[in-house]
C-alpha cells in the first residue's frame, strides 16, 4: 500500500496546489474585483486601490494564488502567498485573541501553512514549471535522488 500511495504523491500534491491556488486567487479577485460577493466587510464591493494592507493583499493574492494554480514558479509564489498570510495573522487576527478559533485567524493560518509546505515540495505533477524546464541529460539527477523522502 505504501509504494501505491508514494506512486501517486507528485499528482496528489499537484491537485493539492491547483486547489490551494485556485482559492487564493479567488480571495485576491473577489477582493480587487467584487466578483463573487466582493470583499469581506464590504457588502459586495472592492477594496479601494493603493489601500494598505488589504488592497496589496488582494493583488498578492491574485497574482501568487494564479501563479500556483498553473504551477508557475510555485516555490517562489508560495513563498510570498505564506509571507503575507503569517502577516495577515499577526497583524489583524491575533490582536483580537490568542487562538485561531477564536479570533477568526483559521483561514490564513490554513493558506500560510499550506503555501509554506508547497516552498518545499516544489509543484508536483501538472504545473506548467515541467513544461517549460527543458531536461537535458547533463541535468538529470539519478533516479536515487529524485525518491520522495519518507518518514
Amino acid at each position: 500500500m505504501t509504494a501505491r500511495l508514494t506512486s501517486a504523491q507528485p499528482y496528489v500534491l499537484g491537485l493539492f496546489r491547483i486547489v490551494v491556488g485556485l482559492l487564493f486567487a479567488v480571495h485576491g479577485a473577489a477582493s480587487l474585483f467584487g466578483v463573487l460577493g466582493g470583499a469581506m466587510g464590504t457588502n459586495g464591493g472592492t477594496i479601494p486601490s493603493g489601500t494598505w494592507p488589504g488592497w496589496y493583499a488582494a493583488v498578492i493574492q491574485l497574482v501568487a494564488g494564479g501563479l500556483v494554480l498553473l504551477g508557475l514558479g510555485t516555490r517562489g509564489a508560495a513563498l510570498i502567498a505564506s509571507g503575507s498570510m503569517a502577516y495577515a495573522y499577526f497583524d489583524v487576527h491575533q490582536q483580537a485573541a490568542l487562538w485561531p478559533l477564536q479570533n477568526g485567524g483559521e483561514l490564513p493560518v490554513l493558506f500560510c501553512w499550506s503555501f509554506f509546505l508547497l516552498v518545499f515540495t516544489g509543484s508536483g505533477a501538472f504545473g506548467l514549471d515541467r513544461l517549460l524546464t527543458r531536461r537535458t541529460p547533463a541535468t538529470r539527477q539519478p533516479a536515487a535522488d529524485q525518491a520522495p523522502m519518507s518518514a
